[in-house]
């Protein structure tokens, strides 16, 4: 079995792939200033970016999670990697070739499991356009055509053909050293009688990516009438195709999604085709099921939730289209983008609409037309009798629950004021009170959005929900107030990120100078790495040996938060520096003192002459140090 990944070749891949590349495959990065970049952490969810990325040391950390680490790092975390598939991946991106010890390279052993789906269904992509090309395919190629696709449109978006026949892609993929176990898994074949058959046969396949770009699932159209199958078949939940989790198009409208802080989310497959193919190249579609949170997650992290964010959604204006908008609404807050809805006349979806008036058709389709939350009112206003007071207080008391939602208290206000005008209420505070009691009912309850019963105001107050235990902070209880810690922190971000300011008095200081324990555990793995020195060579690997000597995740977390923190003075000089190394030195001549004389103090006529004069003698000598580095600052170090 192949041997682990040479340890030069570790590091060749660590420096040769930027880390703001790919970060910025996952979510959009901006200046966070000293060189830093920021975004919302993909970790966890947030509302202003505490996710910083430091593309001069190869680091990123976020200051909410206390996620942190190197490009391997990340890459391990966001996509559920091993760290021999994580190297492998970017090895293949930078395009190094890998060396193994103890055994040589066989890629059928040493690769993982999630590299290994991967490929089979980038071969499976290119199987599938070939096919495109043969004879049987004709059915597919008209299919495209009378929706305005081209050829040169289908190989945009890698659309293929999958053959009729019960086992061609599975012959195909066996050929090129993937076993039926591994079809099996990927959803390219499933068990047939007499062994694996494929998944898609006799359809028209488009290619699902990941927002890497990498090809985790297909969308498969039926095309003949004997297919008993449904219209569109997906891909099955697999290690690397979560359908909840996976947007179509995000790979190619990713970019301009962040560069125009706007997404438009269409149905289907030929949607977004005729989307991009007229100019509005953020469209995106789910794969088979209804836009959630995981949705909103991938697009919150491209739009940075900036005032000037928009998603537009394009439902059909039939009943299916208006039941997806009003589920649209549901997760509306979790937005900070604005929420738009646009239909097409005569309820065409984009890809009829292209065809029928052309792209500009297209293109003014998805200019904001009527915020989502208006849409989602009058959908549900528009179930009830509005002339009678019986329809009028119906219609309220639904309504007033959807608004009652809305977690900003001056948004939930005015869309109350708006909900008045659509049912006809002439006084707008009894509106605005009575969608006030819904949100309170409901935060009562303990679950936001627990709707009262039907037609019927909220009762009485339930009890009030005990408060769930605050968790305790993941990093390091640290006091920053203590001008002590504020200091020592300070002068570690100097050794991690600028080592040749403190360099090489900074490697005499011992753990004992630094009175919080997790600062002292920092200087311990910077002392591991050959100290500061170290850092004047190669500061990219420096680092790495730095977080490679951490004992655990905390102090690791606590390392790539210090490489990455901004600095608090203005000029970050060696004037500054030897003032952060006089300040932790002093405190701990002084505090050293202060034990020697406690000591004495606590011995009193006990302590042996010998004993008394050597302590004596330990006192005058650290006084006399302490009055040299008030008196000549750095220099007396």
């Amino acid at each position: 079995m192949a041997g682990r990944i040479n340890d030069d070749d570790v590091k060749a891949v660590r420096d040769a792939v930027p880390i703001d590349a790919v970060v910025s495959e996952y979510l959009q990065l901006r200046n966070a200033g000293g060189g830093n970049l920021k975004g919302l952490c993909p970790f966890h969810d947030e509302k202003s970016p505490s996710f910083q990325v430091s593309p001069g040391k190869g680091l990123f950390h976020c200051f909410g999670c206390q996620e942190g680490g190197d490009t391997i790092a990340f890459v391990m975390k966001i996509d559920h990697l091993t760290f021999s598939e994580t190297v492998e991946r970017l090895a293949a991106k930078a395009g190094i070739t890998l060396r193994y010890e103890e055994g040589g390279y066989n890629p059928s052993h040493q690769r993982g499991e999630r590299i290994r789906l991967v490929e089979a269904h980038k071969f499976a992509a290119d199987f599938y356009r070939e096919q495109l090309n043969g004879p049987e395919a004709e059915t597919g190629r008209r299919f495209l055509a009378e929706r305005g696709f081209d050829q040169d449109a289908a190989a945009h978006f890698g659309v293929g053909y999958s053959p009729a026949g019960w086992d061609h892609l599975t012959r195909y993929l066996r050929g090129k050293g993937f076993s039926d176990k591994e079809l099996i898994t990927s959803g390219l074949a499933q068990d047939g009688r007499r062994g694996p058959v494929d998944r898609f046969r006799g359809r028209l396949m488009w290619p699902i990516s990941d927002t890497a770009g990498e090809i985790v699932g297909f969308g498969a159209r039926k095309l003949r009438d004997d297919d008993n199958g449904p219209k569109y078949l997906n891909t099955p939940e697999t290690p690397i195709y979560k359908k909840s989790q996976v947007l179509y198009g995000i790979d190619l409208a990713k970019k301009d999604i962040a560069k125009a802080s706007r997404a438009v989310v269409v149905e289907g497959y030929t949607d977004v085709m005729a989307c991009h193919l007229a100019g509005v190249t953020t469209a995106i579609a789910t794969c088979g099921t209804a836009f959630g949170n995981d949705h909103i997650k991938i697009l919150r992290r491209l739009l940075m939730d900036n005032g000037s964010a928009r998603v537009i959604f394009t439902f059909d204006g039939d009943a299916a289209g208006q039941k997806a908008a009003l589920r649209a609404f549901e997760d509306d807050q979790k937005f900070a983008a604005e929420t738009y809805i646009a239909i097409a006349p005569d309820n065409m979806d984009p890809c009829d609409l292209r065809l029928a008036k052309g792209d500009d058709a297209v293109r003014d389709l998805v200019e904001p037309r009527t915020p989502l939350f208006e849409f989602a009112l009058r959908q549900i206003v528009g179930r009830y009798d509005l002339e009678t007071p019986a329809g009028r207080a119906a219609a309220l008391d639904e309504a007033a629950q959807v608004v009652a939602k809305i977690k900003t208290h001056s948004v939930q206000r005015e869309v109350a004021v708006q909900l008045a005008g659509l049912v006809g209420i002439l006084d707008q505070e009894f509106v605005v009170h009575r969608v006030a009691r819904f949100a309170r009912w409901a935060r009562d309850r303990g679950e936001r959005g627990d709707r009262g019963p039907a037609g019927r105001a909220p009762g009485r107050r339930a009890p009030q929900a005990v408060p769930e235990a605050p968790r305790p902070p993941s990093g390091p209880a640290l006091n920053l107030r203590s001008p002590a810690h504020r200091t020592e922190r300070e002068l570690l971000k100097l050794a991690l990120q600028k080592p040749a300011l403190v360099s090489p008095a900074f490697d005499a200081y011992g753990e004992d100078e630094f009175t919080a324990p997790p600062y002292a555990a920092v200087r311990r793995c910077i002392a591991e790495a050959g100290g500061a020195e170290q850092g004047l060579a190669d500061a990219r690997e420096y680092l790495a040996a730095v977080l490679d000597a951490a004992p655990d995740d905390t102090v690791r977390s606590l390392v790539t938060e210090l490489a990455v923190e901004v600095f608090h003075g203005k000029s970050i000089d060696e004037a500054y520096a030897g003032d952060h190394l006089v300040k932790v030195r002093l405190r701990a001549v002084d505090r050293r003192i202060g034990d020697v004389q406690s000591s004495l103090a606590r011995l009193g006529s006990n302590v042996a002459p010998d004993h008394l004069a050597a302590a004596q003698n330990e006192v005058w000598v650290l006084q006399q140090y302490a009055q040299s580095l008030r008196g000549h600052g750095a220099a007396a170090l």
